[in-house]
């Protein structure tokens, strides 16, 4: 089965501040926040959640469909995926943007600012959903441009694939009415522990009524692992304990990416979450969002 996955491609400029955020704002004085941070490392990496999500599910022998655009500087890009063996079919590259950029600068307690501009992701809803190869049987809807989410979301459910919804930092983008929508039609939705408290505030529905709509709600919580919700029963995964955590960049799409490798194969979320949770440690320890390698990890400790 291969995965569609539908989202951004961007490259990542990674910046780490060799201190704390909370020491250099001020918070009594945040209505004239002026402040400069001095960033002695800067690394630009290729990333984008449906880059990220695919380099991840390549590492696990899975056969990713990313769905996505890139602008006139996006052929390095290209050939990147060219490289790593992944399927370029549905990446349309268009002449008049450029491609999504996002800065990224991380403190030493692994807080995170970025500034994220959206470039050629703002015309991915050109991209439409149909005449899949027969072996689509699962796909992700990733944060990219807002019609595109909208629109991919309606066209996976209207050909009945089943699908994750994902909404990462896009969540914002969308009203109560609409995220209600998005998880009226997906069949799994996958948040970090602020965007769940988010998701909430914004739909008027706890967790429990969120998972009663679903197969699954599934919330990352970082260093204490995930919580699985189904059917408002909860379950808590223990994360993997990582000795010298670098970068938290591209964490979250590597346990998607796992999480897919799951679920393609029918796997309990328990289990999809116990690879999820090893294959962000490897992540988490290593600079970058796709950088990592998963040499050693024995996946059939994992097969029910």
């Amino acid at each position: 089965m291969a995965v569609l996955v539908c989202g951004s491609l961007a490259f990542d400029t990674i910046m780490n501040f060799d201190g704390s955020f909370a020491q250099q704002i001020l918070p009594a004085q945040l209505h004239i926040l002026n402040v400069s941070f001095l960033v002695k490392e800067l690394r630009r990496d290729f990333g984008g959640c449906a880059g990220n999500i695919a380099y991840g599910m390549r590492l696990l022998n899975n056969q990713p469909l990313p769905m996505a655009a890139l602008g006139r500087d996006g052929a390095s890009y290209l050939e990147r995926l060219a490289r790593l063996g992944i399927d370029r079919r549905y990446v349309l590259q268009l002449e008049d943007s450029y491609t999504a950029q996002a800065m990224i600068m991380t403190d030493l307690d692994n807080n995170q600012i970025t500034a994220f501009h959206p470039g050629a992701m703002a015309q991915a809803h050109r991209l439409r959903i149909e005449d899949l190869p027969p072996e689509v049987g699962l796909a992700i809807v990733a944060p990219d441009g807002r019609e595109a989410m909208l629109e991919h979301a309606r066209q996976l459910s209207a050909l009945g694939i089943p699908w994750v919804f994902d909404p990462g930092q896009g969540l914002p983008m969308f009203s109560g009415a609409e995220l209600r929508q998005f998880i009226e039609g997906a069949s799994w939705v996958t948040v970090n522990d602020y965007e769940a408290q988010l998701l909430c505030e914004r739909t008027g529905w706890s967790f429990k009524d969120i998972s009663s709509r679903l197969r699954a709600l599934v919330v990352t919580l970082g260093a204490l692992g995930c919580d699985i919700w189904e059917q408002g029963e909860k379950e808590r995964v223990a994360a993997i304990e990582v000795e010298r955590p670098l970068d938290p960049t591209g964490c979250g799409d590597a346990w998607r990416a796992a999480l897919l490798h799951g679920l393609e194969r029918g796997w309990p979320l328990a289990r999809c979450a116990a690879l999820g949770n090893h294959v962000a440690a490897r992540k988490l320890a290593t600079h970058g969002p796709q950088n990592y390698d998963l040499e050693g990890l024995d996946l059939t400790a994992f097969v029910p």
